[in-house]
């Protein structure tokens, strides 16, 4: 029989090399911003639906009217996010936009600071203090960014910031779906998405070719329902620790399809800039104790260390840009 460690470890590794082409499908779809995530929520919700329906999860005792309300408002930040992020593609590149979007882990210390009361410990500030000296210097590199002509870079950074806070509100939301099937909060979301999208949709300018509906078709089909299965099943049979440390495949990925796709290599400014911050983000997932100033052997913080609030962190960067993770429930309710 298969280790269940090394078979939790396959899928994982799968479904982030599936995230990091995401970018790649959204712009060989010729489509607009709004069409490609319309056509996502399609196809998605019909994928989520065949998977919910064996499952059997559409049961009047498994979803009530109050987390019917939940799903549905966690379901408009996720589409508002995919909006966000997607359009921040073509303004700042594949590579800085993914970057920037695994930003999400620092957002929900800020949201568990302010609205939960949370303790926010000197490891966190140090790794916020990372991160933000990583943007400082993505920002910078505005004047230097080798991109189409005609993008905006700032405001692809912005964007990609937007999509992660609206995550990050997303996680928030689904702190308070404990114990619903994830499969049937992720089918509820995007079919929020088809309802939410389906009078912005452009039906007039659908793709012309088979490329462009194979490439929409698998942004629902397979970076959606396929990838979200695969990240459930993963994410029950490996330790937090190796989940969060596998989740980086994806941004090294996407870094990777950009520049192979689209020649799109990242500048001396910004190769330090994003190292930082996912050097940040990965310390504070991962749990890693900075040096104390004062003190030289200190004990590191029991919450720092792994936690609850750092397993929370860590769904940012499970499942950044599929439907949001189990790990986010579960993680933000500390099982």
């Amino acid at each position: 029989m298969q280790d269940p460690i090394l078979q939790g470890s396959a899928k994982m590794t799968a479904a982030m090399l599936i995230s990091g082409t995401i970018g790649w499908f959204v712009l060989m779809s010729g489509q607009g911003v709004t069409n490609v995530v319309f056509w996502r929520c399609v196809f998605g919700a019909a994928t989520l639906f065949v998977v919910c329906l064996a499952l059997g999860l559409f049961r009047r005792d498994v979803l009530s009217s109050r987390v019917l309300v939940l799903a549905m408002l966690g379901g408009v930040a996720i589409v508002l996010n995919w909006l966000l992020l997607f359009a921040s593609y073509s303004r700042a590149s594949i590579s800085i936009a993914t970057v920037v979007y695994n930003t999400q882990p620092f957002m929900l210390v800020a949201f568990g600071v302010f609205l939960f009361r949370e303790r926010i410990t000197f490891d966190k500030l140090g790794w916020l203090g990372l991160a933000f000296a990583g943007m400082l210097l993505i920002v910078q590199a505005r004047g230097g960014s080798a991109y189409a002509p005609g993008t905006d870079y700032l405001a692809g950074v912005a964007l990609a910031l937007g999509a992660a806070f609206l995550y990050a509100i997303a996680a928030v939301v689904a702190k308070y779906l404990k114990g619903i099937p994830p499969h049937l909060i992720a089918f509820i979301q995007v079919s929020v998405g088809v309802v939410l999208l389906a009078p912005l949709a452009d039906f007039a300018a659908l793709p012309a070719g088979g490329v462009e509906w194979s490439s929409l078709a698998a942004l629902g089909i397979v970076h959606t329902g396929l990838m979200y299965v695969l990240l459930y099943g993963t994410i029950q049979q490996l330790p937090t620790s190796l989940t969060g440390a596998l989740s980086f495949i994806y941004p090294v990925a996407a870094i990777a399809v950009d520049y192979l796709a689209f020649g799109h290599q990242l500048q001396g400014i910004q190769l330090f800039g994003s190292a930082a911050i996912l050097l940040a983000a990965a310390g504070m997932n991962l749990g890693w104790s900075l040096p104390r100033p004062s003190k030289g052997k200190g004990t590191a913080d029991p919450i720092a260390a792994g936690r609850s609030e750092p397993d929370a962190t860590q769904a940012g960067l499970v499942h950044p840009q599929a439907t949001l993770p189990v790990p986010v429930r579960d993680r933000l309710t500390g099982e």
